[in-house]
């Protein structure tokens, strides 16, 4: 058996570990959902109440040069794209990973279209991908004329055939923690014409991406969990730079052409002419004080690098979420839990999910109250995330031992636990 103390070891020996004090951790909190909404770093308080004081109370509409805010969108893609295998100037932050979906299926279908093929009308995802993603498709597919087709994850390579238009992947499924060969998938796209579309939603910050090593088309990612954003912070799209040029090229628009993706905004040209390079995906004003907030969090991962980078952090969340599963099987069993979660390590995200035919959003809660903070998806997922950035390793075990105290003393049963929130 895995004891507490085994624990305390790894935690003795965690190079990592001096990140912890890079956050805002209330006290008697174990926090599992970093996979939903990152921890609030301790620099970001102080970093926006400057841009909301000093740069916005005093500066005013000056800040727009002074400070730096016009061209905050590329300043923190370009962070962003050290984290995800970007070169400079292919990484653009803002607006909703919804909308940046958007715009990158559009430009895909746009391609596809240029290229005259017209049995290549299908696009695939996987059934189980995140909802926002098959509903933009849905509506994409359904304006443009294409078929989204939906296929579970051992399936997905056999959908790649004269008829693939687009494929539209995300990295680490969030109902499973199951992370997809995106360099395999990718080369298996490209080798039967297709276009790739990857979400980072629950890659970015926290395991490896290389998207121009697999040589990817687009992808779109997310700011407010392991890139520690803040609720609702401003998403992220890539584009590859060979699509950048053919677009330049071309005279291709992205179909939200607003006045910030202009070549010339502050000329107010009656006709939109695209910019060149990332910022032609760029549409309305930037949100200064998200992406403000974005860019502090963006840089308590950044600071990983000196300690070895995403490497590091992976080796680290490997390990974390490699004892949370040894721990609910050695203390949990005979309640009802399922492990979702691949065991092999080259599959897994920085997740654990649970299944539970019964209950599980009522236990979560009942952690909750406990102070362990996991979430629940429907119908029947208790999910956990790891950030190594401040997640211990006591903290993994003494998470499964409330776990196992809620489990065994029937305590998820009371009427306040089963009251379900707006929010789970």
């Amino acid at each position: 058996m895995t004891t507490r103390q085994d624990a305390e070891a790894l935690d003795a020996r965690d190079p990592l570990a001096p990140l912890r004090t890079q956050f805002s951790l209330p006290e008697g909190v174990i926090y599992l959902d970093g996979n939903s909404l990152g921890v609030l770093p301790a620099a970001a308080a102080a970093r926006v109440s400057r841009a909301v004081q000093q740069e916005w109370g005093e500066g005013l509409i000056r800040s727009w040069n002074s400070a730096g805010w016009v061209t905050l969108p590329q300043r923190v893609g370009d962070k962003i794209g050290r984290l995800i295998g970007a070169r400079p100037g292919e990484t653009l932050a803002g607006e909703s990973t919804s909308v940046n979906l958007y715009k990158v299926l559009a430009a895909a279908i746009l391609l596809v279209k240029q290229q005259g093929d017209a049995a290549r009308r299908v696009i695939v995802s996987e059934r189980s991908n995140f909802p926002t993603d098959l509903y933009i498709a849905e509506g994409l597919a359904r304006q443009h004329g294409f078929d989204l087709q939906l296929a579970e994850p051992d399936q997905i390579a056999a959908h790649c055939n004269a008829k693939l238009a687009v494929l539209m992947l995300t990295h680490v499924n969030y109902r499973t923690g199951r992370m997809h060969d995106m360099a395999a998938l990718t080369h298996a796209a490209r080798a039967c014409g297709a276009l790739t579309i990857w979400d980072l939603a629950h890659s970015a910050g926290a395991v490896p991406v290389d998207l121009n090593g697999a040589d990817a088309d687009f992808a779109i990612g997310c700011g407010y969990k392991y890139l520690n954003g803040g609720p609702g912070a401003p998403a992220f799209l890539w584009v590859n730079a060979r699509h950048l040029r053919t677009m330049e090229r071309e005279d291709l628009w992205q179909p939200l052409s607003g006045w910030f993706g202009h070549a010339a905004p502050f000329d107010f040209t009656p006709h939109y002419r695209p910019a060149s390079g990332i910022t032609r995906f760029a549409c309305g004003t930037p949100p200064v004080l998200g992406l403000t907030a974005l860019e502090t969090g963006v840089d308590t991962v950044l600071a990983a690098e000196p300690l070895g980078g995403i490497a590091a952090l992976r080796r680290k969340s490997l390990a974390l979420t490699s004892l949370f599963i040894t721990l609910v099987e050695e203390r949990c069993g005979g309640h009802g839990l399922a492990v979702v979660t691949p065991r092999i390590e080259s599959e897994r995200g920085s997740q654990v999910n649970l299944a539970r035919a019964e209950g599980g959003c009522a236990i979560v809660q009942a952690l909750t109250a406990r102070g362990v903070i996991g979430d629940f998806r429907a119908p029947d997922i208790l999910r956990f995330g790891f950030t190594p950035l401040y997640t211990s390793f006591t903290e993994v075990w003494d998470a499964v031992e409330h776990l196992r105290q809620v489990l065994e003393s029937g305590e998820w049963r009371q009427a306040r636990f089963n009251q379900k929130a707006a929010v789970t």
